[in-house]
């Protein structure tokens, strides 16, 4: 993967639940990671005394975060109201020149913070709620 622009990086939002994903407005820094818990199965009997994992067996999860501001009401309201109703979201995930990861995520933090003399930003973190399906663009 060659540089890419940061702003092709998208994160949307289908506050419906279907399958209209509309970009969250605003967020001028945004941010994927995947995790894998491991399974250690090591014992007296491993070569070397070297760790042995289990393959396949370990939880898999995605984190998203973003920061920016809210250019729009909508964008605002739908954030905000998965975070106060601890609901879960349909959320999809561009990356450019890797693909687009799409599947249920969870508000799990909010914030909002402002100088006198600037605008209100906002930060939010997504954390993954079930499988996630991937597609390469």
């Amino acid at each position: 993967m060659g540089a890419q622009r940061g702003k092709d990086l998208l994160l949307k939002l289908d506050a419906s639940g279907g399958t209209s994903f509309q970009t969250v407005a605003g967020l001028r820094t945004k941010r994927i990671a995947f995790n894998a818990e491991t399974v250690e199965i090591t014992d007296a009997d491993s070569a070397g005394r070297w760790r042995e994992l289990l393959g396949g067996a370990g939880v898999q999860r995605a984190s998203i975060s973003g920061t920016g501001i809210f250019k729009d009401a909508a964008s605002d309201a739908a954030i905000r109201q998965l975070f106060f109703e601890g609901r879960i979201g349909a959320f999809e995930v561009t990356v450019p020149d890797f693909g687009r990861i799409a599947g249920p995520f969870q508000v799990t933090a909010l914030e909002y913070a402002g100088e006198f003399n600037g605008e209100v930003t906002f930060e939010a973190t997504l954390e993954s709620a079930g499988a996630l399906s991937f597609a390469v663009l």
